[in-house]
């Protein structure tokens, strides 16, 4: 089948890989302006347009897919099929009608449950014990077209967000190539309206959201810290009791602790260096300062000679 790829991140890697290895066409993928990232603002390109780039790839970068320059360009490449995948821009109704299948959209949930930017990071932070992929007809309305296949998977222990972002972007190639045989073997089928009673939102995370407090109970917190892992991150202070010394420290992974009722006010360190938090314990597993690197809990409790009573506090919203 001949593709036009409109993606600009790394969910869209395996897909892409896919494709070519499957021996698709792509005359064309458009991505996302390279833009500057980073300390120094070093201009990067996006990951799909360096990979594409790698594979010999025709790549278009544009701020606007709907301009008309772009438009007459996809026009004149008479494809079968648009494909988007973590593209980052609306896709107009003219871009949309010039292809001879359809325009989908590979999603990072089981649509019509989160719609929008953050998919699996919200599954994980709302402890969802299920999640999967969706691939769908893009229309006006955000994430909201007929589904033509689903793929479901199960949340593991303790998964963070990025470590589910690498697994979905896998099970996505599957559900993209299930389509694709759909629309060659099966042309009179028809997608399948999303009800739009069971919808919910998955709006952007901001940094700000990183921000968390200790007064909640400890498998709301763990699902936070996973799910914030590894952007924005949760982000804390540590003060050391004897010295009185603090520092930022991001929590990059956590899990429900000991099934106590706290003798600890929320966010004080126990004899375990388990955190009280307000039904019962919460135990850090890996911490990354500011300015430092990721760590196992126990390195960091060693390096910084971490005793019973010292504490995390919230930090001021971002």
């Amino acid at each position: 089948m001949r593709i036009v790829l409109m993606a600009s991140g790394e969910f869209a890697i395996p897909t892409l890989r896919s494709l070519v290895d499957r021996g698709h066409e792509l005359p064309l993928v458009i991505t996302q302006p390279d833009r500057g990232s980073g300390r120094g603002r070093k201009t990067q390109c996006t990951p799909t347009k360096a990979k594409a780039t790698e594979l010999g790839l025709e790549v278009l970068a544009t701020p606007n897919i709907n301009d008309t320059e772009v438009v007459e360009r996809i026009r004149g490449l008479n494809a079968d099929l648009g494909l988007a995948i973590a593209f980052g821009q609306k896709i107009g109704e003219e871009v949309r009608g010039l292809f001879n299948h359809d325009c989908i959209n590979l999603h990072a949930s089981l649509l019509p449950k989160y719609r929008g930017a953050a998919p699996f990071q919200w599954s994980v932070i709302n402890g969802d014990e299920e999640t999967g992929v969706t691939t769908f007809r893009l229309v006006d309305r955000m994430d909201a077209g007929p589904i033509y296949v689903q793929r479901t998977t199960g949340l593991r222990p303790q998964e963070r967000a990025c470590e589910l972002h690498d697994r979905l972007s896998a099970i996505g190639v599957d559900a993209v190539h299930a389509t694709i045989e759909l629309m060659e073997t099966s042309p009179d089928f028809k997608p399948v309206p999303q009800d739009d009673t069971f919808a919910t939102k998955a709006p952007k995370l901001a940094k700000s959201d990183g921000c968390i407090r200790f007064d909640q109970p400890a498998a709301v917190l763990a699902n936070r810290i996973n799910g914030l892992w590894d952007w924005p991150g949760a982000r804390c202070k540590f003060v050391s009791q004897d010295s009185g010394k603090s520092e930022t420290v991001l929590l990059a992974m956590a899990r429900p602790g000991a099934k106590e009722t706290p003798a600890e006010k929320p966010g004080v360190l126990d004899f375990r260096r388990q955190v009280a938090v307000a039904d019962q314990y919460l135990e850090i597993l890996e911490v990354k300062p500011a300015g430092g690197r990721q760590m196992a809990f126990e390195d960091y409790v060693n390096g910084r000679h971490i005793n019973p009573g010292d504490c995390f506090e919230p930090v001021p919203e971002l």
